[in-house]
Parts: C-alpha cells; sequence; structure tokens
C-alpha cells in the first residue's frame, strides 16, 4: 500500500507530492481532485495544539459540494478553532475511481493529502436520499470498512448530518453517529470529545456513549428495532442492552440555533477550481420559513424561522465577493419573498454590486413577492430570467399543499417580468400531491400558457422563454404529507406524458424528473434499516451516483431489493395515522399532532395563514412607517416550536431602521458623484489632461444593454490593451482554459482592477490567450491579452502616452495583480499593448518545449534524437474524430487518419543531459493540422510520454513573414502594417 507525505498543496513541490499527480491529466476533470485553492486552510497534522481531525467527505462531486452552503458553514465554523481542523473530500467520478482501484490508492482530503482512514472523525452531508451509494463509495475508498460494527477503535468515527438525517435509517449500519439539527453549537463540541477521548485511547463504544449524552446526537446501535404489524415497516421500540447501559435516551430531539448572529455566514471559503455548479458568493439570509407548505421537509424541520441582520447580510455579499472575485452573488432562503426586509435590502445591495460589475441571483421567490422596484433593481446586474414556484396548477391544488399563491398573483407577476425586457421565466410544479385529479395537472401546463399569452398581449420583440420544471411528489418523514401514498410509477409516466405533449402544443419548454429516480428516493426516505441490505448490495453491483441520470441503473436496484425480500409498496402506499413510524423516535420538536393536523387541513382543501406576519399579509412592511403603524397580531399557529412574536416584530423594526440608514447614506454618496461630475464637465476644455471626445471616436464601440445596465458604461468606456505573461506551476497545470477564463478575471477583481466586458447582451471579460496547452503540461510562459479600463486608458487610445508611460503603468498593474494571484499562477511580466499593434494570432509562430527525463531514459537518447533528425522524412499519425452539426449540435459520426509532416514543423532537438531534460522547437505556423507535443516527445523518446512531465519554455513570434522566430515576450512593439508610421 502507498504511503504519503502531508504537504502544503500550494508549495514548490505540490505536484510531486499530490498522489494522484502520474493520472490526473487522464480525468475528465483533474480540477475535482487537485486541492491548493485560494482561501483553503491548511493545518498541520503535526501542530501540537490540534485535538481532533476531521475530513467532510460529501457525497457527490466536488462542483457539487463546493456549492452547498452547509459545506462553506462546517469549514468555517471548523477551522476558526485553533484545536480543530476541517479538510475536505468529495466522490471521485467514475474515471478516477477506476483508477484508484486499479492502483490501490486511497481517497485523499484536498488540503493534504491525507487518506480519509487517517481522520479521528470522518463527517457526511446527506442532502438527498439518492446519494447514499456515494456514502458508501467515499467509505470503502477511504479504506474504512464499510458497516460500523466492523470497524476497530483505529478506525475514525464517521458521522453524518444534514436533512435526511432526520429520518437516517438506512444507514443505520453505515454511520457510527448522527447530528440531528443545525451543527453550529453542537459540532465543534462533539469533535473535541471524540478527539480528547481518541487522544487517551479510550475504545470506541464508550466514545459513542460519551457522545450520546450531548443533545441531537443519535447512535443506531444503541436502538433496538422491531416490524410493526400496522405498517410492515421497522421501527425502534427502545434501547438496546449497550444503549441501556450507555444512558441514551428514549428519544432525540433535534438541535438548532437560536441566534444566527452569533454564527456570521462565512466569507473565506476555497474558491472552487473546476466550476461548481453555483460558482457565486452565496448567503444564507434566514433560515426556516413561515410559509408551511405541506409537502416541505425543509419547512418543518429548520423551524423557527430566523433571519440574520440586513448589515450583516450586506458585509458578507461584499466581502466574499471581494475576497474571492466572484462575478455574481446570490441571496439564499427557503423563500426569499418571505424575508422581512427583502426588499430594502436588494435596493441596498444592488449598488453596490453594480459598482463590482457582479449580478444577483436571488434563489425560491414566491409570485407574490415581485414588486416593481425589486425586479427592477435586479436586472440592473444582468439578470435576464427569473424562477418562482408556484407549485400546483390549481387554486384548489395550492389550498391543499397551502401555498399562499393565487392565479392573479402569478400573472400579474409574470407581466412586471416581461415589462422590464427579462428574456426568460421557469416555474416550478409538483405532480402527484395527494388528491390531485387530471384538472389539476392540465392546470400546470394551462398555468404556463397563460404566462405566455400574457407575454404575446404586451407586443413585444421576442417572446421571452417560458419553461414549466414538474418533479413527483416523494413524500418526506416530518411533514403532514409523510403518511400520504406516492403515485405508482405507471401513473406518474401517464401524467409525464400527458405534460410533455400539452407542453409541446403550448410552445413551453417542459422538464421533468425521472420517475424510477423519484420512486426509489421514496423508498430511502420512508425506508427501514432493512433497506441497508439493500443499499450495500446495490453499491457492490455497482450502483453510484444515483441522482445523475447517465450512472443510474434501475435494474441494480430492482435486483437488489428483490435478493432482500423487500416488497417495496410498504414504503410508498398511504401509512397510518397514530402509528409508530421509521423515523418516530427522531423529535422534531413539533407539537404533537401538528403535522395530522395539517393533513386533514390538506384532506379538506383547507389552508393555514403564514406564520410571523401580521394577520392577512402575503408580505412584510417594505419601510420603517408601515411597519410601526402596524397594530394587528403576528399570526401564531401552535407548531410546537417557541417563537418570541414580539421580538420577531421588534427585530424586523430595527433592522428596517438599519436598512434606512442605508439607503440615505448611498444616497448623499449618490449626490455627491452626480456633483463631482457636474464640475468635471466644467472643467476648461483646453486643458491638456484631457482627451477630445473626437480623438476616440470609431475605437470606441456602442453597448446593446439598456441605459441603467450596470456594464453598459463600462463597455462604452475608454480602455487600455493589457499583455500579460504568466508560467503555470504546480498543480495548477492541470486546469484547462476554460478554467482560466474564470479564474483570471477573480484575480483582477480582488486587485480592483476593472475588465473590459463585451457589448452584447450577455456581457463577458474582454480577453484572448495564447495557444492552450494539454491539461497536465506545464508552463514557463504564458500569455493573455486583456481589455483593462485604466485611470489613463483615455490618453492611451488616443496615441498620447508614450513607451515609457505605457511601461510605468504595466509595472505598477503587474505588481497589484501578483498580490491576487492564484497559487501556482506566476505573474512574469505585462505591457500595455499599444493602439496597431499586431494580435496574439498574428504573433505566434511556435514554441520551445522540455521532456523530465527519468535517468534510465537518458543513455543513448542524444544518438538516437540526431539520428532521427539527421534522416528527415518524420511524420506522426493520428487518429482525429469527425464532427458533424446535427440538430443545433456538433455529433462526433466517425474518425480519419490524419498524417503529419515534422520536416518544417520540428525545427530542433536536443538532449540537456546535466538537466535530464528533453528539449524541442515546435513550429505552428503552417497551414494543415499541428503536431501536438506529447506526438512529437513520443517519436523522439520512441515511448509515450505523461502530460504532466512536459512543460512550455517559452513561446516564440515571428515579427515579419520571413523573419527569424524570436521569444514572445522578448519581441516588444510588432505593427501592422497601417501602424507602422507609428514606428
Amino acid at each position: 500500500m502507498a504511503s504519503f507525505v502531508t504537504t502544503d498543496p500550494q508549495s514548490a513541490d505540490a505536484l510531486e507530492a499530490h498522489p494522484y499527480a502520474a493520472f490526473l491529466a487522464r480525468m475528465q476533470k483533474p480540477g475535482r481532485y487537485l486541492g491548493g485553492e485560494e482561501q483553503a486552510i491548511v493545518k498541520s497534522a503535526d501542530d501540537p495544539k490540534l485535538r481532533c481531525r476531521f475530513v467532510l467527505a460529501f457525497p457527490d462531486l466536488y462542483e457539487i459540494g463546493m456549492s452547498h452552503l452547509g459545506t462553506r458553514i462546517i469549514y468555517d465554523l471548523v477551522n476558526r478553532a485553533e484545536d480543530l481542523c476541517c479538510e475536505r473530500a468529495f466522490s471521485p467520478w467514475r474515471d478516477m475511481e477506476a483508477e484508484l482501484r486499479e492502483r490501490e490508492l486511497p481517497l485523499v482530503s484536498l488540503e493534504t493529502y491525507t487518506p480519509l482512514a487517517q481522520f479521528d472523525v470522518v463527517g457526511v452531508s446527506l442532502q438527498y436520499e439518492l446519494s447514499y451509494s456515494n456514502v458508501l463509495l467515499n467509505l470503502e475508498l477511504g479504506q474504512i470498512p464499510l458497516r460500523s460494527s466492523a470497524r476497530s477503535d483505529a478506525d475514525p468515527i464517521v458521522i453524518a448530518g444534514g436533512p435526511t438525517a432526520t429520518h437516517p435509517e438506512p444507514l443505520a449500519d453505515f454511520i457510527d453517529l448522527f447530528l440531528v439539527g443545525e451543527a453550529e453549537e453542537l459540532l465543534p463540541e462533539l469533535l473535541r470529545l471524540i478527539g480528547r477521548m481518541r487522544g487517551e485511547g479510550r475504545p470506541r463504544r464508550e466514545i459513542l456513549a460519551a457522545a450520546a449524552q450531548l443533545p441531537g446526537i443519535y447512535v443506531p446501535c444503541f436502538y433496538e428495532v422491531a416490524v410493526e404489524p400496522r405498517t410492515q415497516l421497522q421501527v425502534v421500540v427502545g434501547l438496546s442492552e449497550a444503549g441501556r447501559a450507555a444512558g441514551a435516551p428514549a428519544s432525540v430531539e433535534r438541535v438548532f440555533v437560536r441566534d444566527l448572529d452569533e454564527f456570521k455566514f462565512p466569507t473565506r471559503f476555497p474558491i472552487p477550481y473546476a466550476e461548481a455548479i453555483f460558482d457565486r458568493a452565496s448567503v444564507e439570509i434566514t433560515r426556516g420559513c413561515t410559509e408551511g407548505c405541506r409537502f416541505c421537509q425543509a419547512g418543518m424541520i429548520y423551524r423557527p424561522v430566523r433571519e440574520r441582520k440586513p448589515e450583516d447580510i450586506v458585509e458578507a455579499v461584499l466581502e466574499g465577493t471581494d475576497l474571492a472575485g466572484f462575478n455574481e452573488a446570490s441571496l439564499t432562503a427557503l423563500s426569499t419573498a418571505d424575508v422581512s426586509c427583502i426588499d430594502p435590502l436588494i435596493k441596498a445591495l444592488v449598488p453596490e454590486l453594480a459598482k463590482r460589475r457582479v449580478s444577483l441571483g436571488i434563489a425560491s421567490l414566491r409570485a407574490y413577492g415581485l414588486n416593481e422596484s425589486m425586479l427592477d433593481e435586479i436586472k440592473k446586474v444582468g439578470i435576464d430570467g427569473l424562477t418562482f414556484a408556484p407549485e400546483a396548477g390549481t387554486q384548489r391544488m395550492r389550498d391543499v399543499i397551502n401555498k399562499n399563491v393565487s392565479d392573479e398573483d402569478i400573472l400579474a407577476s409574470a407581466r412586471r417580468i416581461f415589462e422590464r425586457g427579462y428574456e426568460r421565466m421557469k416555474m416550478y410544479f409538483i405532480m402527484g400531491l395527494p388528491t390531485e385529479t387530471d384538472e389539476d395537472v392540465v392546470g400546470i401546463i394551462e398555468t404556463g400558457r397563460k404566462v405566455r399569452e400574457v407575454a404575446r398581449e404586451l407586443e413585444l420583440e421576442r417572446i421571452p422563454q417560458v419553461t414549466v420544471s414538474v418533479s413527483q411528489h416523494v413524500p418526506k418523514p416530518h411533514t403532514p404529507f409523510q403518511w400520504a401514498a406516492m403515485d405508482s410509477m405507471e401513473d406518474l409516466e401517464t401524467k409525464v406524458r400527458l405534460l410533455r405533449d400539452m407542453a409541446k402544443r403550448a410552445k413551453l419548454g417542459i422538464k421533468t424528473h425521472n420517475v424510477r429516480e423519484s420512486w426509489l428516493e421514496c423508498l430511502f426516505a420512508r425506508g427501514d434499516r432493512r433497506l441497508g441490505d439493500v443499499l450495500e448490495a446495490a453499491y457492490h453491483a455497482g450502483a453510484r451516483f444515483d441522482g445523475w441520470k447517465e450512472c443510474f441503473s434501475f435494474e441494480i436496484w430492482l435486483d437488489a431489493l428483490e435478493a432482500h425480500g423487500i416488497q417495496p409498496e410498504h414504503y410508498t402506499s398511504t401509512l397510518p395515522v397514530g402509528v409508530p413510524l421509521p423515523w418516530s423516535h427522531l423529535d422534531m420538536q413539533l407539537e404533537p399532532g401538528f403535522l395530522e393536523g395539517e393533513y386533514r387541513k390538506a384532506l379538506a382543501s383547507r389552508v393555514s395563514p403564514p406564520c410571523g406576519k401580521p394577520a392577512g399579509a402575503k408580505v412584510h412592511h417594505t419601510t420603517i412607517d408601515a411597519a410601526e403603524a402596524e397594530r394587528k397580531r403576528l399570526v401564531c399557529y401552535d407548531c410546537g416550536v417557541a417563537c418570541d412574536l414580539g421580538d420577531m416584530r421588534e427585530e424586523r423594526i430595527v433592522a428596517l431602521r438599519g436598512l434606512s440608514r442605508m439607503a440615505a447614506t448611498r444616497e448623499a454618496e449618490i449626490l455627491d458623484e452626480e456633483a463631482r461630475a457636474e464640475q468635471a464637465a466644467t472643467v476648461d476644455p483646453a486643458d491638456p489632461s484631457l482627451v477630445p471626445l473626437a480623438r476616440l471616436r470609431g475605437r470606441m464601440a456602442t453597448s446593446n444593454l439598456a441605459d441603467d445596465s450596470a456594464f453598459k458604461h463600462n463597455a462604452e468606456a475608454p480602455f487600455s490593451k493589457v499583455r500579460l505573461f504568466f508560467a503555470k506551476r504546480g498543480t495548477i497545470r492541470f486546469l484547462s482554459q476554460l478554467d482560466l477564463v474564470r479564474i483570471i478575471p477573480r484575480m483582477f477583481r480582488r486587485a480592483g482592477v476593472e475588465m473590459g466586458f463585451s457589448r452584447g447582451f450577455s456581457p463577458q471579460p474582454r480577453m484572448s490567450f495564447g495557444p492552450a496547452l494539454a491539461l497536465g503540461m506545464g508552463a514557463d510562459e504564458e500569455v493573455l491579452d486583456c481589455d483593462l479600463l485604466l485611470e489613463r486608458s483615455a490618453e492611451d487610445m488616443a496615441g498620447l502616452l508614450d513607451a515609457a508611460a505605457r511601461q510605468t503603468i504595466a509595472d505598477e498593474l503587474l505588481e497589484r495583480l501578483r498580490e491576487a494571484a492564484p497559487p501556482g499562477m506566476e505573474l512574469l511580466a505585462a505591457r500595455i499593448v499599444a493602439p496597431g499593434e499586431k494580435k496574439l494570432g498574428e504573433l505566434v509562430a511556435g514554441a520551445d518545449f522540455a521532456v523530465e527525463l527519468a535517468p534510465e531514459q537518458l543513455p543513448g537518447l542524444g544518438e538516437r534524437v540526431s539520428g532521427l533528425l539527421a534522416a528527415g522524412d518524420l511524420q506522426v499519425t493520428r487518429e482525429q474524430r469527425i464532427k458533424k452539426k446535427r440538430r443545433g449540435r456538433r455529433r462526433e459520426v466517425g474518425t480519419k487518419t490524419v498524417t503529419i509532416d515534422l520536416d518544417q514543423r520540428l525545427l530542433s532537438a536536443a538532449v540537456d543531459s546535466e538537466r535530464g531534460l528533453l528539449r524541442f522547437r515546435l513550429r505552428t505556423d503552417i497551414e494543415g493540422a499541428n503536431a501536438r507535443p506529447r506526438e512529437l516527445a513520443a517519436l523522439l523518446l520512441g515511448q509515450p510520454v505523461e502530460d504532466h512531465r512536459m512543460r512550455r519554455e517559452r513561446l516564440l513570434a515571428r515579427p515579419e513573414p520571413e523573419s527569424e522566430l524570436i521569444g514572445l515576450r522578448e519581441l516588444g512593439v510588432a505593427w501592422r502594417a497601417a501602424n507602422r508610421r507609428n514606428l
């Protein structure tokens, strides 16, 4: 078995230390496994202050886990403590799993490349039932026994939390303990307890017994289960002998944070290398929900509603975007429109984001919360589409699920959206809800059709895209619908076909969820411990990433269910009220009878009012005067979670006062900016420091964006073209060109340097790169041209700066950027490209490459290379894919053999024995297919070469058609023919 060195991935020898370096370049997305991201926290395992080493092993891909707010919260929470550390690991995709198994390598953490089995505690975030097979994948690849009963005292304690930890029985045999509820107040204490007892050499069972004394901790091995004859489901019937000896509680109460302001939302978090699903600065603005939708588990298990202070939210959003350099921020909540101060909050936040050219996304909107002013503010920062969730297609069905939205709300919001030029509108619906009829299903498409008709009535130039996204209802534990049956797969498939047919005729976009996946989700959501055997059997048969359609295999699960004698209908049928269920021993602190009462109301189509709002109100007051004048009581319908409505009212008034002060300050700043602009406009036109607009005419294109867009002024502003040379060292060489397109603009934002944006409807930073390298290949020299808005850009565009002035500006810029460069990117030089100079594509004509040689490759290699060059007539042959465009997409239709003549392309090659390198020069400015560096290296060496053993030493340019090649960085100015008068 391999051994590993704990090394900082940002250090110079990071690549050599990475246990997967030899095959990373062959992975679909190497960035998933690199580590060493900006703002990652690395603590030495040898630090004597550390009491517990914890790794959060997220059971999904890197790009999913890095988007999850809970990962950010826990990473910051644990690492803030000097005596604790939190590292990260994510489920490897199939290509990486195959390599790890073939090479007998373990899954390691991203921070220190430590195998999971060497941590004190391994944590699992349970967000979704179909990730359970990945829980087993992470454990097995981490070299940890799958079943808790098989683990020794030397193995880590495996803990799990998250929303599905409230109904965890299918995982009971694999997880040592569950944290039921919210982690902030409990997790550090739990980790210290485990770390201290492990350090003292205490046995595993004793550690679990001590943990069970903490609130919110459920240790499955301390509880006995038996089949409940009225449901045929296994339920907890009491403590086991070990549980009684440990003094475990008869039931476990959910823990939750009373005051979110005691735990400010983290603003520093590792910045993803591989593109995350939500690649933005996201901030949780509230926890819990006022609305009480009867299908929604999160609305029940995250009670009570707790809001963060608006000032803290604004600070977190701006600090998060500034530190990371993100171009997008988002506000997240279960129902953003029901946050008490959402309207003034957005008005306070948007001007600050507009100055930074950062767009704002808002999650979980409701139709009644989309007023005109809010829509106007969001539109300013580049959002061209909105999403909200009517959930049901008829008013009757919305009453059943307690969705406080009417048809009038939906159509009025659609009109406001389309009037303001939004191009896309997406609506989420659920089918298969209790009491649903055919009319309710048809109502989903009918609602979409009416929304599209609103757009047609406005006689817009282009009809916006209206999309309905429909998922199947899965009855979830701890909700009023936990007793309801799930529709059969046959009925759901019939409804999907109906919806797709109707959507096509109504010219609506439609997305539906896989019915079989939803059915399996229901089994595990309402499952008992017997499903653990099914899970393990399916895992060993190949079940992985079951929430990914390209990986999901229904047959594997059917075989596993049949092999263990499981009757699925026991889990999907209607469950009797008043009977113990597999999750009844976990107490969400809801009033006994509350869920049952809401279930009976649903069956009678009766609604319950939203809690925490003035009686009869749909939205909160948006001004301090209206809030203070309100005399109606705040609604409470006695769910059992203690809320102080008096404190809640006062907190909202305080928040509005704070936002009013922020708005007044911002208004004063705007007036001051306008005054300065007016003063600047009256300056003497004869001032030599001013550039006449006429001198720039024809060089600055106009923007297609609306006048109030935050990007319009940027797109039309004077700019300087800057050529930046940089090297890629260490693990950053495994990032693709597309990754650099995301990473480099972040660097400029962190440095406070504004990039120029494109002038179309979807503004993007204006930049172009030199020739791309294969994943894994290093670079002593890369090049980038980008448009930057600098203080003297108007003079630059007008030709008023000499070469010395341009270089001074470039040198100052380079120093600023070096402080903000990501790990592994070494900035070498910068120069401002004068108007009329040649572009990169006109200059780059070749490159010098080097291959690192193993000692056994050196003997005789020089003679081989000399002989090949002397013989001439060198060629490389490859199979090239043929793609053709079909139905708007390019598809592979076959391959062809391509032969490339190297006589003119391979200019030189030699062996540097002293440094252990094979060097060669490759010309790239010849028509036809170019030879790839790895092909040339393989030809010269007589064997394949891994890309990570190669690097590009420098780029070469040809200033004139017949001139010799010269280093691009040494070239300096190269004018186009029409601009040679500038010489």
